[in-house]
């Protein structure tokens, strides 16, 4: 599975705390005390990327494919 760094937000909301990974799109969550919208956060992005690297597994199947590691680079 792939690994890095995500930027989590948390954002009070009366007696939930909701949260949501910046980086992935729909990668959100929410719980009870702060701790448990982290837990739950990890958890929400783990199965995201298990669904992704899953798609990504079938894509271009039958066709020439290359696969590379990319490196973002600031600008």
């Amino acid at each position: 599975m792939a690994t890095g760094e995500f930027t989590a937000i948390y954002v009070r909301s009366g007696d939930w705390w909701a949260a949501r990974v910046a980086e992935v799109p729909g990668v959100n969550s929410q719980g009870k005390t702060l701790e448990e919208a982290r837990e739950n956060l990890q958890d929400a992005l783990t199965q995201m990327l298990e669904i992704l690297e899953e798609e990504a597994q079938h894509f271009g199947e039958g066709a020439e494919t290359v696969r590379e590691t990319i490196t973002l680079r600031a600008s």
